[in-house]
């Protein structure tokens, strides 16, 4: 059997290798490495695969969301309200720019942000909505956008886990997560579902007044060189990572597709077991399963990581601590939140390897040995 991978990237690229080698060795020959043809070759495929009207590629799915914010004018002290169950990065650059995190509640099935909880904590003060597409699965963007249009929000998704995924909306349409909130963001970060081979990261929208801004933000608030006309930054995808971005992209539906089937066999595996409740999947959508994770009920969480890294299985716990209990915050004068769903999954979650060239024999073993340990 193969050494088990989190996320095997290199088998990924052994199945590619010949053509990415060709396509950066044509960045290369090219030597147009900021901003050459690979970048705007890539910005229109992504553009033309997500159907959204402007791409903007940048240097990472952090900065993709800082831009967003600067971009939409939000001011210090404006509240913006996210779930807490996530990555700090999504809460992290809301306080770089001053603004002040509302942290709400996630469905205890989805781990996407609740619209009770975000309805229940809109003020005055409010500007924006940054929900998480978190682990693959869609965040019910329909009521999020119908309690946006009610309060005169912006809103951004953060779409850096779920990219590819479909969203079904009650009148029978569909569209990409990340292109139905007035903004949306992305990550290219290796271990994504549409990995680079570095950093990167891309701006979505279908406002073209916006896309502008936007463009000018990543690129020091200038649309023409050395005229400055707004307060930017400077944050580029480079041609490389681009032309591996291609070769990627055209091959993205088919790495969704084999992240499902191996979610797919964990979850016959794990059927009927009391003390594991497996990933659910809401109507409105079809996970992409960036990560496979598990909530455990009377499992010792560190019990069974010890007993999987002793097998060599890697697993990781995504999120230990919640952004409402980070210290970086506490400088912010926050008030104590009751999220208790919230607390409940930090507890209990924990997630498997899932990702593009496991094999049965590797799915066999991992199913086994956690059952071995849950069942005693």
């Amino acid at each position: 059997m193969r050494p088990i991978q989190m996320v095997d990237t290199k088998q990924q690229y052994l199945a590619i290798k010949e053509e990415v080698d060709a396509a950066i060795q044509e960045v290369l020959d090219s030597t147009a490495y900021i901003n050459g043809k690979a970048v705007q070759d890539f910005a229109l495929q992504l553009s033309e695969y997500l159907n959204v009207r402007n791409v903007i590629p940048c240097a990472n799915g952090t900065d993709a969301l800082q831009i967003a914010m600067m971009a939409l004018g939000l001011k210090p002290g404006d509240e913006v309200i996210t779930p807490s169950f996530t990555y700090i990065a999504t809460t992290e650059v809301v306080a770089l720019l001053g603004l002040k995190p509302v942290f709400v509640e996630v469905d205890p099935g989805t781990f996407c942000m609740d619209p009770a909880s975000l309805r229940a904590a809109i003020t005055p003060r409010t500007r924006a909505i940054v929900p998480v597409h978190l682990y693959g699965h869609a965040a019910p963007m329909q009521e999020i956008m119908q309690i946006a249009a009610e309060h005169g929000l912006y809103v951004i998704e953060d779409n850096a886990q779920a990219i590819g995924c479909n969203y079904s909306f009650q009148d029978g349409s569909t569209k990409k997560t990340g292109t139905i909130g007035h903004v949306g963001t992305t990550s290219f970060y290796p271990s994504k579902n549409l990995g680079a081979y570095g950093d990167g990261g891309a701006i979505l929208t279908n406002d073209d007044e916006l896309a502008l801004k936007l463009r000018m933000t990543a690129n020091h608030g200038q649309r023409k060189k050395y005229y400055h006309e707004i307060v930017g930054c400077n944050s580029r995808l480079d041609s490389v990572q681009a032309a591996v971005l291609s070769v990627k992209l055209k091959r993205l539906d088919e790495y969704n597709a084999a992240r499902r089937q191996v979610a797919a066999a964990y979850d016959t595996a794990f059927a009927g077991n009391n003390r594991i409740i497996t990933p659910k999947v809401a109507p409105y959508c079809d996970h992409v399963y960036h990560q496979y994770t598990l909530v455990l009920e009377g499992v010792d969480r560190d019990g069974l990581g010890q007993y999987l890294t002793e097998n060599k299985i890697p697993f990781m716990v995504y999120y230990p601590v919640p952004g409402h209990r980070q210290p970086v915050f506490d400088s912010f004068g926050l008030p104590p939140y009751d999220l208790k769903t919230t607390d409940w999954l930090t507890e209990r979650v924990i997630s498997l390897p899932v990702h593009t060239e496991m094999d049965n024999e590797q799915l066999s073993f991992i199913t086994g040995r956690v059952l071995n340990f849950i069942n005693g």
